[in-house]
């Protein structure tokens, strides 16, 4: 059985990558391009807090699609959204469910654990990894 999860836990990682950024690049394009167009993003400045946001989160997304510079990317990200919580959702309730900040909690402790564990399977990290290819549990 221990082969099993060995086989599987860094493909299991790399799903999570993948769908974690698939979920989370929307967010930036409908800053960034308007799509999908969202009212509250209509007025937003370029060079402002929001104009940065909107590029973390579609670049950084999408390196973290593809696995590349997984671990640093991640940890910005990480820090960007533990910021984002803090600084729009935080002061309203003491609760993320209270205060609407589940999104940006969840997004900045997905991106830490990415940041700690790497891209996993299918990524161009794995590709490029000057390290041979393990087989114990810690891939």
């Amino acid at each position: 059985m221990q082969d099993f999860f060995d086989t599987w836990r860094p493909r299991a990682l790399a799903a999570l990558r993948i769908v974690t950024a698939l979920l989370f690049i929307p967010h930036g394009t409908a800053k960034l391009f308007g799509w999908p167009q969202m009212e509250m993003f209509a007025d937003l400045q370029l060079f402002s807090l929001a104009g940065l946001a909107r590029v973390l989160e579609v670049f950084g997304g999408l390196l973290i699609l593809v696995g590349w510079f997984t671990r640093p990317v991640a940890f910005v990200l990480s820090g960007f959204m533990a910021v984002a919580y803090f600084m729009a959702h935080a002061g309203q309730a003491m609760l993320p469910i209270q205060n609407g900040g589940e999104l940006a909690a969840l997004y900045s402790w997905l991106f830490l654990y990415l940041a700690v564990a790497g891209a996993g399977a299918w990524s161009i990290d794995a590709l490029t990894s000057a390290e041979p290819r393990r087989t114990t549990a810690y891939q």
